[in-house]
């Protein structure tokens, strides 16, 4: 996904250059700008891969603008757009590298976008230069949290991993309430928002979706840095969420965050299926019990099933309350293991009163109680889906009970 700026004072040609733009699923419109003279500070504030520039409306401002920018950034690819073929070559002579004539086609416009924005991305590879012009957005991992079952603590498990990785300044968090029904990751944390924006308005509005709006949608938890894309706050509003919306609204959000943490729906809807489908790991949440483990069976079964999908091999089970379970269930973790055919990658002890004063207080536990039993074992499973070492069970509890309360099993 690449990052592209545009200024165009007139209105019907830039909303038409929007337009377009906005249906080329590997570009994002960074920015787009009414004034000439404005444009050098937006390509200061929003460092873009890609500037196209309209030049009708005013040629020659818009010629000494292009001289400007090309000098202040040279690895700055320019696409330049006009009815003027002597304006097109005068601002390949000011500095632009590419240009395309009024009026503008689909096919056009793909061709000098692949163009630009591959060269330029060799360019930066090849060395020299400076400017963050040609560069690739860091990778963006989603991590997509599904429940066996309702009550196995799915959304807490959830809220707390992401708010835990975004207290981390290295890290850009983003957690997505794809509960389209009854979510709640909204309430977990006490989070604020001017309006009253969700994702069934991005759906709504998905053709003409932008930074600007994608941004105001987003609430954020104040303390921690987390944003949080709300589930639809009326129920009728669910049916206007497609599938290829989850796609096109992850796409984009993948450009601003390095982390996306989904929360999916026990319904497993088609925008539960593509969620899955982009995440690059799906923690599966289960509980010490028949009906959760049976259930992680049945699903991961039912991922292998799909055609010419990979998920089952996605799936990292987590269990949540350990020590929980009554004791006549007797299952042990080997047991469980045995059980769904899959290592168990982290357990997280039970810790009610933790959790439940945490949640009452509208905060997460890596802010409320960081040194609570919940919170250690979920640090160490943020670090664990990040791919950074984890730290081991903490204190000598673990081992007085004969194994794990919390962390990977060796």
């Amino acid at each position: 996904m690449q990052r592209i700026a545009i200024v165009d004072p007139t209105e019907s040609t830039r909303e038409s250059l929007r337009t377009l733009l906005l249906g080329v699923d590997f570009v994002w419109l960074e920015a787009e700008c009414a004034r000439y003279e404005y444009f050098f500070d937006v390509i200061q504030g929003s460092t873009p891969d890609l500037a196209i520039v309209a030049l009708d409306a005013d040629k020659q401002r818009a010629l000494q603008m292009i001289g400007q920018i090309s000098v202040e950034y040279p690895r700055l690819p320019i696409l330049t757009i006009s009815h003027d073929h002597q304006a097109l070559l005068q601002s390949l002579q000011r500095g632009a590298k590419y240009f395309l004539t009024h009026p503008v086609g689909l096919e056009d416009m793909l061709a000098a976008l692949r163009r630009a924005l591959g060269e330029a991305g060799a360019a930066e590879t090849s060395g020299g230069g400076s400017g963050s012009l040609g560069r690739q957005p860091a990778a963006s991992t989603l991590i997509a949290v599904l429940g066996s079952r309702g009550g196995v603590g799915t959304t807490s498990l959830t809220v707390n991993l992401a708010a835990t990785l975004a207290s981390d300044a290295t890290n850009s968090v983003a957690l997505i309430d794809l509960d389209l029904a009854l979510g709640d990751a909204d309430i977990a944390l006490e989070v604020h928002g001017s309006e009253n924006i969700s994702i069934a308005d991005l759906a709504r509005n998905i053709e003409r979706l932008d930074m600007n709006f994608l941004r105001r949608a987003l609430v954020k938890h104040e303390d921690t840095g987390l944003a949080i894309l709300r589930h639809p706050l009326e129920i009728g509003e669910i049916g206007l969420i497609h599938e290829l919306h989850v796609e096109r609204i992850l796409n984009l959000l993948k450009v601003s965050y390095s982390h996306l943490i989904l929360d999916l729906s026990k319904s497993l809807l088609a925008g539960d299926l593509m969620a899955l489908r982009m995440a690059d790991m799906i923690v599966l949440v289960a509980q010490l019990e028949l009906s959760s483990l049976r259930n992680v069976v049945r699903l991961i079964h039912w991922m292998s099933s799909l055609p010419d999908e990979n998920l089952a091999e996605k799936v990292r089970v987590v269990v949540n309350r350990v020590g929980a379970e009554s004791v006549e269930e007797g299952i042990s973790m080997k047991k469980a293991e045995e059980v769904i055919g899959k290592p168990i990658f982290w357990q997280i002890p039970n810790d009610a009163k933790a959790m439940i004063a945490a949640r009452v207080a509208g905060a997460p536990l890596v802010r409320h109680n960081p040194k609570s039993r919940a919170q250690v074992a979920i640090a160490g499973l943020a670090q664990a889906v990040s791919g950074k070492p984890a730290a081991g069970p903490a204190g000598g509890d673990a081992k007085a009970k004969g194994g794990w309360l919390f962390g990977r099993r060796s």
